[in-house]
């Protein structure tokens, strides 16, 4: 895979910290920048206007209620492949067989990737996506990753977020590739085991909505086991239709 070089050393950034620290010991250069300082409304967008031409990407860091940074969330570049490596639907279709039949009563066979969205929506994503990071709590850091999609972040710094679902992350980043191409989505926040993305092009119909629902519980099945019976339909209805945010917390 070709890569850019990582430009995070070089870069004059404001008062924060250069990551390189992993799971099995410091990393041959950063994997990420973020700041000493909360969030302020506009940083995304800033930082994106900065990072982009150098191969950088924003996202915001959710440091939690004991202020815990990514040096503590045990980062494993080493076990990461590439996301282009993967197919999303098979790495969806395998979690299914493996999840569905103990977890959802109406779990049948995998029903497939959802449709884009029929009608889409005039805004910009990567707007829409600084207006969600505007919107967020003081926990979260404005960080810079060196990636080319902002589906790769989670992969580009080793997140183990998901590590008792998915031991590598890359795996789920190609379902975010997917996502970003089929419903404009943009990784905007991490935290120890969360992730939160915009969601340009949402889907506009309980069909559309429910067949996404599907994925969304493959792609983190606690997401939907913290739902009542029926869990996919009443999961599409309240957290899918018309949402511009889609939150995931793997236990």
């Amino acid at each position: 895979m070709a890569t850019l070089p990582n430009q995070l050393p070089a870069l004059a950034l404001p008062g924060g910290t250069l990551v390189d620290t992993t799971c099995d010991g410091p990393w041959h250069e950063p994997l990420l920048w973020y700041a000493d300082a909360p969030a302020r409304p506009g940083d995304w967008a800033r930082l994106r206007a900065t990072g982009r031409p150098l191969g950088l990407l924003p996202v915001l860091i959710d440091t939690g209620r004991r202020d815990e940074g990514p040096q503590e969330w045990e980062l494993s570049p080493a076990d990461t492949t590439y996301p282009g490596a993967h197919d999303a639907e098979e790495v969806l279709a395998e979690a299914w067989d493996a999840y569905a039949s103990d977890e959802l009563e109406e779990a049948d066979r995998w029903p497939g990737l959802a449709p884009a969205p029929s009608v889409s929506t005039p805004e910009n994503p990567d707007e829409l996506a600084a207006e969600i990071a505007d919107m967020l709590t003081a926990t979260v850091r404005a960080a810079l990753v060196p990636a080319r999609r902002s589906a790769d972040i989670p992969a580009a710094i080793g997140w183990s977020g998901p590590l008792n679902h998915e031991n590598d992350v890359a795996r789920l980043c190609a379902v975010l590739r997917s996502w970003e191409d089929r419903f404009d989505i943009r990784v905007v926040a991490l935290g120890f085991d969360t992730l939160t993305v915009s969601v340009g092009r949402p889907p506009t119909t309980a069909a559309e909505a429910r067949a996404l629902a599907a994925e969304h519980f493959a792609f983190c099945p606690d997401t939907i086991e913290a739902v009542p019976p029926n869990g996919l339909d009443l999961y599409a209805e309240k957290h899918l239709l018309g949402q511009e945010t889609w939150s995931f917390w793997w236990d």
